[in-house]
């Protein structure tokens, strides 16, 4: 747009002649309308939606779903209706899921697009008039004041005491005081004094800038720029279940062939072998398994959003599960984002300050005693000097305060209720005579007031280095102010000063201040982050603080929440630090410290994407418009419910609605249950797909009839995913969950464990169902009757399985036999369909089946019960192997 790089660091009336304008004409109507011709509208490129066809449709692009599509065809032509119209209600149930939650995801660089829309007071032709910011263009000169909204990126040519909240763009936990000095070497968004950002607020004062961006040249465009280029993400076990569903459709497919061509080699007609191949491939397709994975993750969901986050996609809920390392934002996310005072001195010591945040309650301690304000009259008078030195206010109420004004004066006024001072009522008593606002090249705020004993007193706050110079202030105060900075604390100092004038006379101001003490604070860190974090580092995962907040200030608070070490060799890398190292170079300061501060949107992205390069699976918290790239890039992007932007929320996967990083870890270990689910869930249903499969290969191989057809193969996958399988959904999490280390990424969903598992239990389904449909027709049975038998056996031993399945590991004795009613509600109603499946005459024309004799069913519930105690057996062996081998 313009040449004007860098402009921070080129004087105003450079940018001027630049852009051919005048500070105090501003442009003409004509010259606008010429440059908007030119350069376009101050407004952000909306992305271009995916048609709403387009994005239902793209569900069912899924190797699974081309599985479950395989099998309603086929049972189709094999004239199934029944059996083709449940396989398609799974398939569309999916879809819908699938497209109802992706298509509220859509929205985010919509949010963003609106974010600098605004009214603007612009100078043009030399008339002061408002005009829509969207007609903005370079060169045009902007009046800005509090309570607007930045309409475009500003080089500031005035300022009037001009403060503007910047943390949504940079991270910055406190306004930033604004000046129209040029700055003399490249600095990093945050410390660009002399310019005002689109999208930021004036919180104070009043300044003239000239517009030098618009659009998505502007500092919140070019994060725009970066979330249309950023690529979401698939999240991991999304690409489990794809790899697992093309290793297991080439699978079928192979054996299905395989089975055709060995029975018309043995001489069995094409087309029975046709049906033969169909039965094998619909035995072998795991039908239940979409549903199984959509109700586990519904349920997850459920159970996150009573604890206060909620799920934009139901995948998001295992990804937490296996989350390896979080990134957070400090400012609103790991802190309160309310300034504190944490820190009081005085010449008689120091004292510590309790309570948190715009809560009064709260005491003013010294060795941990609470104070009586009589003992030191210094501290009294610094407290009623932060009191008088304010322009912010703050009405207590139960349920939250309300507050207007400067973060940190209000902090000043929390700290004096806390010790008892009725802020109203000494305001009333001391009428303020004046006032000097403070001023960045003044360094202190000054105010004259009547005191109630009607003495003239002038109170001054501001900087140690100005107010040591005109007060008695000794060594002490320097080394005190040292130690509260070194804890990352924002000091200020206050004195104050007898006058016998009615006003403030620039000699008062010269000397004769009586120092009265130092009031450090600080946006504290919630100590309920502090409980959430050492859990997660007892989880095995990494917590990473990525702020836009200054050093000092990020690692204090890293310390005290344990995400640094407390020894003095912790490293902070700052923005600048970061811009300079290569892509391989960032891998390793990435991978090796936990505290950046003071970073860019693009280098909070290159962080994330420096991490998943290493492996990880990350999570990144963040509020800001300035962390949605990364929320976005990220594994699963967690934006906070009260003070997240828009642009944020509709960035992330997930939404904390409290605000809390506590929460965080609760969704983790949530996460990690669902995975546990779905994993039972897998181990238990392959079994059965296997051992079907492998029932027709063998009937086909040794030439015999199929102890099970397609139909009876179709009844026993959906009836017992539905009533047996997804009722491991309901169960509760293993006790130590977050005792475990996170899984790695490059984990199959199968172990060998588990594949050994499936192995037997397919084993033992075959041999069962094979040696009684042979024991039946042995004896005298009906081929009906003895298919009627193998089908009973296959249930049976999915409902023995299905309780051993609880628990992959333990015992029932440990996670508790009765802990998941629904196990037991599942497997009656699953008795009841197969007693109707088996003695029902309608059911029985349907699925060629007969009614089964009484010592038939003796022998199928013996063979269940054998099948629990061998797989209770083999946890045992599995476990004396595994310790062993360790």
């Amino acid at each position: 747009m313009t040449n004007l790089q860098n402009v921070f660091m080129l004087k105003d009336g450079q940018v001027e002649k630049t852009l051919q304008t005048s500070k105090d004409k501003g442009l003409t109507d004509e010259e606008a309308a010429a440059r908007l011709k030119k350069y376009g509208t101050n407004e952000l490129a909306r992305a271009k939606r995916e048609s709403l066809w387009l994005l239902f449709l793209r569900q069912f692009h899924q190797p699974l779903i081309y599985i479950l599509l395989l099998a309603a065809i086929v049972t189709l032509v094999m004239k199934e209706q029944i059996d083709s119209m449940v396989i398609f209600g799974v398939i569309l149930l999916n879809g819908v899921i699938g497209f109802v939650q992706e298509a509220k995801a859509l929205k985010a660089l919509e949010s963003l697009a609106g974010s600098i829309e605004t009214e603007a007071s612009v100078i043009r032709s030399g008339r002061k008039i408002k005009i829509s910011s969207k007609q903005l263009v370079p060169g045009d000169i902007v009046f800005i004041q509090s309570g607007d909204k930045v309409p475009a990126d500003l080089r500031l040519f005035q300022t009037n005491q001009l403060k503007i909240q910047e943390a949504a763009l940079t991270g910055e936990s406190v306004p930033v005081e604004k000046n129209s000095k040029a700055i003399g070497e490249n600095v990093i968004l945050g410390d660009r004094v002399n310019m005002a950002f689109a999208s930021t607020f004036v919180t104070f004062g009043q300044g003239y800038g000239i517009v030098v961006f618009t659009g998505t040249n502007t500092e919140v465009g070019k994060i725009s720029n970066l979330l249309k280029e950023t690529v979401r993400m698939e999240t991991p076990l999304i690409k489990k279940i794809a790899g697992f569903s093309k290793l297991l459709m080439y699978i079928i497919g192979i054996l299905a062939v395989v089975t055709f061509a060995v029975g018309v080699f043995r001489g069995e007609g094409w087309l029975d072998m046709f049906k033969a191949a169909i039965a094998l491939a619909v035995g072998a397709i795991p039908e239940g398994l979409p549903a199984a994975l959509a109700a586990t993750l519904a349920i997850g969901v459920s159970r996150m959003a009573k604890k206060n986050s909620i799920t934009r996609k139901l995948p998001v809920v295992e990804t937490l599960g296996s989350t390896t390392v979080i990134c957070s934002d400090k400012t609103g996310t790991l802190t309160e984002n309310r300034m504190t005072v944490k820190k009081i001195w005085t010449e008689k010591g120091y004292y510590d300050v309790s309570g948190q945040g715009y809560d009064k309650d709260g005491s003013i301690l010294a060795n941990g005693n609470k104070v009586n304000l009589d003992d030191d009259q210094s501290l009294l008078e610094c407290l009623r000097c932060g009191v008088f030195c304010n322009d912010s206010s703050i009405n207590f109420k139960e349920g939250g305060s309300e507050i207007q004004g400067d973060p940190t004066e209000i902090s000043l006024l929390v700290c004096s209720a806390k010790a008892g001072i009725d802020n109203d009522l000494l305001i009333r008593s001391n009428p303020r005579l004046e006032v000097l606002p403070f001023e960045s090249e003044r360094q202190y705020m000054a105010v004259l007031i009547k005191t109630e004993n009607g003495e003239n007193r002038i109170y001054m706050k501001g900087s140690l280095e100005k107010l040591s110079k005109i007060s008695n202030t000794g060594g002490n105060v320097t080394k005190a102010y040292d130690i509260i900075a070194s804890d990352g604390l924002r000091v200020l100092a206050f004195a104050y000063k007898v006058t016998s004038n009615n006003k403030i006379v620039e000699e008062d101001l010269k000397e004769g201040f009586t120092f009265l003490g130092l009031q450090g604070m600080i946006d504290p860190p919630r100590a309920e982050a502090i409980t959430a974090i050492k859990k997660c580092h007892d989880a095995g995962i990494i917590v990473k603080m990525i702020t836009g907040d200054h050093a000092v200030t990020a690692l204090a608070i890293a310390k005290q929440l344990g995400i640094a070490p407390t020894g003095k060799d912790s490293k902070v890398y700052t923005g600048i630090e970061l811009e300079k190292l290569s892509s391989e170079e960032l891998k390793g300061v990435a991978a090796s410290n936990n505290v950046f501060a003071r970073v860019t949107p693009e280098q909070k992205l290159r962080l994330v994407e420096a991490l998943q390069a290493l492996g990880h699976v990350v999570a990144m918290t963040g509020d800001g418009v300035n962390d949605a790239p990364a929320l976005k890039k990220a594994d699963i992007g967690i934006a906070m419910g009260i003070t997240g932007t828009e642009v944020a929320k509709d960035s992330a996967d997930m939404i904390l609605m409290d605000d809390n990083f506590a929460t965080i870890e609760n969704a983790v270990e949530e996460g990690r249950g669902v995975f546990d689910n779905l994993t039972k869930f897998i181990t238990w249903t392959l079994p059965t797909n296997l051992g079907e499969g492998l029932v027709i290969l063998l009937a086909i191989f040794l030439g015999i009839t199929l102890p099970i057809t397609p139909t009876q193969i179709l009844w026993i996958n959906m009836t017992t995913a539905v009533f047996l399988g997804l009722m491991l959904a309901f169960e509760p999490k293993e006790p130590g969950i977050m005792q475990k280390k996170p899984r790695s990424p490059s984990q199959p969903i199968l172990t060998k464990e588990l594949i050994v598992k499936i192995i037997i239990v397919s084993i033992i389904l075959l041999a069962a169902s094979f040696l009684m449909f042979d024991h039946a027709i042995r004896n005298g049975s009906s081929i009906e009757a003895a298919r009627t038998t193998a089908v009973t056996v296959f249930i049976v031993i999915e409902a023995a399985y299905l309780i051993n399945s609880r628990s992959l590991h333990a015992g029932l004795i440990k996670i508790g036999f009765f802990s998941n009613k629904f196990i037991f509600l599942g497997i009656l109603t699953m008795a009841v369909l197969q007693w109707a499946f088996i003695y029902l005459p309608f059911m029985n024309s349907a699925f060629k089946t007969e009614p089964l004799s009484g010592d038939v069913w003796i022998k199928i519930v013996a063979i269940g019960i054998g099948t629990f105690i061998v797989m209770e057996v083999e946890k045992v062996v599995s476990k004396l192997f595994i310790s062993k081998k360790q």
